[in-house]
């Protein structure tokens, strides 16, 4: 919406659960993050994706996600090769961030280390 010159965006507020002893956790996870994540963590921060800004590894209840979008209401999850060993794990995630309204998001961390800029054009596409 276009107001004086200006565009004010629409943006989706949520009152998400935190739980605070992850506070320490998501530091350190912050600061050691994957290769995969650190490549598209270069390709979305900024408002890169259709102006969005995402936080990385952020506290949703009992969880830390890779990624999450306010704006859109998006948790983007990089999936490795472990994945397969946590599948009923990340169900029901999956499905705890679902009822809090949220879309979930699985990318290949294969995916992101070949092309980090085609998973942005992706996103870009689905957000």
């Amino acid at each position: 919406m276009r107001r004086g010159g200006l565009v004010s965006k629409s943006v989706v507020q949520f009152n998400l659960p935190y739980n605070k002893q992850l506070v320490s956790r998501a530091k350190d996870l912050r600061k050691s993050r994957s290769l995969p994540e650190a490549l598209l963590w270069c390709e979305i921060k900024g408002g890169k994706i259709n102006g969005l800004d995402f936080d990385r590894q952020k506290i949703i209840g009992n969880y830390i996600v890779d990624f999450f979008c306010a704006g859109v209401g998006a948790v983007v999850e990089i999936d490795d090769k472990t994945h397969e060993l946590k599948e009923q794990y990340d169900n029901v995630r999956d499905s705890y961030l679902q009822s809090l309204g949220l879309r979930v998001i699985h990318i290949s961390a294969k995916e992101v280390l070949k092309n980090p800029a085609s998973v942005a054009e992706l996103l870009r596409n689905i957000l």
